[in-house]
């Protein structure tokens, strides 16, 4: 590895540690993402809100996951009551909306908070949204600073509460005067002169009634734990009858519980984040650098050597040595009478019936030449065997294999 080589990877190494660094001492943005979730702690999640509420009134507290449609068709399921639903947008297909507005017409109560509320849903109250605007020197903009009010006298001596925050803008620009009454107002700028639009209204149908609120930040952590504004919400849900069940929405959640993975998780997290980066990191670099194929050099293994031959050639040269012929000529005999076991098949020992005629036809002999070769081998099991013995049965049994191929290897 070239000196170059080395500093390139040391400044390298140096710069991603530095921009780790950096990374892990800046500090961690706001989330402003409008879940309005009850699990939620972040600043338009609605724990606050929710835990205070539900431990007020535990009895007649009932959380819905499943969609409005579903649990207003069993009827065995739901009882006179509130239905309440908070989100940063909550809109009603057509089903839905009429097996809501069926059920609120026998005497319930439907509670939307929600930046949209759907065309459809907005047209049967005679209803219509607007955003805020206000053109300063010929230029639209949006008013941060807004405040929220509520209409009851006697709620006036504890408003109007100031928003911390750019809200939503949204308010009701059209509804029906004949029906509907406003419970609440939102002030979207510091001018006197500006008039309070209207964000809270209820509206009646059939026996029920209907409650619409277009600030629904107003129900989130970042509100409510500001200066007295949880006072605001805990008055208007003194318009909700506790002495009834309340359905807590779950559905139309943005930010309801969803499936996650292992790298959802990880991602997530900002320490496992930058772990899982530095990882890759570390394997990329390993790759280029370190990446090339090393192995050593494969030796050459020989096969071993067949050496029976030898072995046999080195105990016959042992038993002449020392003289043992006898020896030798009955081991010559007993092994090849294990190649008539092992090869022909047949039992030497114990001849059947015609065992030289189905010898000699298996191995090509005649039946003379295996009945002599056979009587040889049994007088030189009676007496000691001399060289010449050996010699003649040696060319015996050479004959009786190679003389003629047998007929299994044809």
């Amino acid at each position: 590895m070239s000196r170059l080589y080395k500093v390139s990877l040391g400044v390298l190494i140096l710069l991603v540690a530095f921009l780790t660094y950096l990374e892990a001492i800046e500090p961690t943005p706001i989330n402003w993402y409008p879940s309005y979730a009850k699990e939620d702690k972040i600043p338009l999640g609605t724990y606050v809100f929710y835990e205070n509420w539900k431990d007020s009134n535990p009895e007649y507290f009932e959380e819905i996951n499943i969609p409005p449609f579903e649990f207003l068709s069993d009827s065995s399921k739901i009882k006179d009551g509130s239905y309440f639903f908070l989100n940063n947008h909550v809109i009603f297909d057509e089903d839905e909306l009429n097996k809501l507005l069926a059920w609120v017409e026998k005497g319930n109560t439907a509670f939307i908070a929600s930046d949209v509320f759907g065309e459809q849903f907005l047209d049967t109250l005679h209803l219509e949204t607007k955003p805020y605007s206000k053109k300063i020197q010929d230029k639209v903009t949006f008013i941060p600073k807004t405040e929220l009010d509520l209409i009851n006298q006697n709620f006036k001596q504890e408003g109007p509460f100031e928003v911390p925050h750019e809200f939503s803008s949204i308010y009701f620009n059209k509804i029906d005067t004949l029906k509907t009454t406003i419970l609440g107002t939102v002030k979207y700028d510091d001018d006197t002169l500006s008039e309070p639009q209207i964000n809270f209204i209820e509206t009646p149908f059939g026996k029920g009634k209907i409650f619409m609120h277009s600030t629904p930040e107003a129900f989130g952590n970042y509100f409510m734990l500001k200066h007295n504004n949880f006072k605001y919400v805990e008055n208007i849900l003194a318009y909700i009858d506790q002495n009834q069940p309340i359905y807590w929405d779950n559905y139309y959640k943005t930010g309801k519980a969803q499936p996650t993975n292992l790298l959802y998780v990880i991602m997530q997290n900002k320490p496992l984040k930058w772990a899982y980066y530095l990882m890759i990191l570390a394997s990329l670099l390993f790759i280029i650098f370190e990446g090339k194929r090393k192995q050593r050099a494969i030796p050459i293994v020989e096969p071993l050597k067949n050496q029976s031959y030898e072995y046999t050639q080195t105990i016959a040269d042992l038993y002449l040595e020392q003289k043992k012929i006898d020896e030798l000529t009955q081991k010559r005999i007993q092994h090849f009478k294990e190649y008539i076991r092992t090869e022909i098949k047949l039992e030497p020992d114990k001849k059947q019936d015609q065992f030289y005629t189905i010898l000699a036809d298996k191995t090509g002999n005649t039946i003379e030449f295996v009945e002599e070769l056979f009587k040889n081998m049994e007088i030189l099991s009676t007496k000691k065997a001399t060289a010449q013995d050996f010699e003649n049965i040696s060319r015996g049994i050479y004959k009786f294999k190679y003389a003629n191929a047998p007929k299994e290897k044809i």
